[in-house]
Order: structure tokens, then sequence, then C-alpha cells
């Protein structure tokens, strides 16, 4: 299987996300949340763990495929987690996150690994129960089409390629920031044809 390596994101703007690879960290509890090729962030992590055994047997494992179908739901599996459980999309992975932060205790590590779109959504639950964001760890794999919050309409589209795109609940045309907000993790959306409405540039694929 070809190596894959960290997506590379080139900082913007102080909101902008950074990240970098996952490491294996001592902790009580080691809760791993990934998504499409995430799955080869946190198999690698493992590999370099001191005692990977002991941080499986602390380990819970929950994943869903990527946006562009990549499901290495059996690799991640294979590693031998304590408990390993797959979800067939993001909104329904986040239900079984809260159900285990729930009963997560201080000294857990957070290892999140594959789209923004995941990384953010995940890292939002784990900050709502009070958990230092010292104790993430956060890695960008796989696509980096964007989750974007239109600030007009306030609705969020999924898996935005496109700069501009067309706002799915509003339907306005928008511009895709870097700016981006951890409390709905997400990027923001902004009219570009405000002043001429119907006369947005055509949409361009920067996001894959």
């Amino acid at each position: 299987m070809q190596e894959m390596t960290l997506t590379p994101v080139t900082p913007t703007i102080r909101s902008r996300p950074v990240y970098a690879p996952l490491e294996p960290r001592a902790g009580r509890l080691h809760l791993i949340v990934a998504d499409g090729e995430g799955a080869e962030a946190v198999a690698e992590m493992i590999a370099r763990a001191p005692d990977a055994a002991a941080m499986l047997g602390a380990a819970h494992v929950i994943y869903c495929p990527g946006p562009n179908g990549t499901d290495m739901a059996d690799r991640l599996a294979a590693l031998g987690a304590a408990q390993f459980f797959r979800a067939p999309t993001i909104p329904a992975l986040l239900p079984r996150l809260q159900r285990v932060l729930a009963d997560a205790h201080m000294g857990t590590q957070f290892y999140l690994a594959g789209t923004e779109g995941l990384i953010g959504q995940a890292e939002r639950e784990i900050m709502a129960t009070g958990f230092p964001v010292g104790a993430i760890q956060k890695e960008h794999r796989g696509s980096t089409v964007r989750r974007v919050q239109c600030v007009h309409c306030k609705g969020i589209t999924e898996n935005v390629a496109t700069d501009p795109f067309r706002c799915s609940h509003c339907g306005l045309n928008l511009f895709v920031r870097d700016h981006y907000s951890r409390r709905i993790a997400a990027f923001q959306g902004v009219n570009i044809d405000a002043e001429d409405p119907g006369k947005a540039p055509p949409p361009v694929v920067r996001f894959g």
C-alpha cells in the first residue's frame, strides 16, 4: 500500500486550524476518532508506540468512511483495540463519541485523524465536556473538502469542493473564507455577488 502523509495546510489567518502528526502519549484511555485516510495516521501512530499492546488495550477507536468513499475500517479493526466502532457517517458517529465522553475521565488522550469536517466536529464535542485542548491531537489526512456555514442564513453545507459555491439552504453564491469557527466546526461562506446579483465568477474546484 502506498504510504500516505499528513495533508499539507498553509496557515493563512489565526483561526485557521493547523495539524501535526499524531504521537502516542501516556494516558488512562486513548480515544481515537478517525475517518477515511485518517486510519493510516492512526496505524502509523500505533506503530510508533513504545508499548503498542498496552496502548491498544486502553484504546477506544471510533471510525467512519471518508467523504470520498475511502473505507479503511478493516485495517483499524485489525489493530486489535479494546473497543472498535464503525459508523456509516459522521452524524452517526457523533452519538457514540458523546456516550464515550460521558464516561471519560481526566487522563484521557484524544487522537483525531482524517478530514477537517470530522476533526472539527469531534473536537467540538470533546471541548464541550471540559477536557483541555492540550489533550487533543489532530492530524489532517485525505480529502480537503470543507464544512462551510453561510454567514447569511447560518445553514451549513457539508463537503464543499468548489469556490464559490451555492449555499444548500438559501441559494446564495458564497466565497469560502479561511476563517474557521471552532464553536460550529465550520469555515465561513460570504455572499460573493451581493452588489451585482447573478454575476458570481464560475466555481473552481479548490478542495478535493
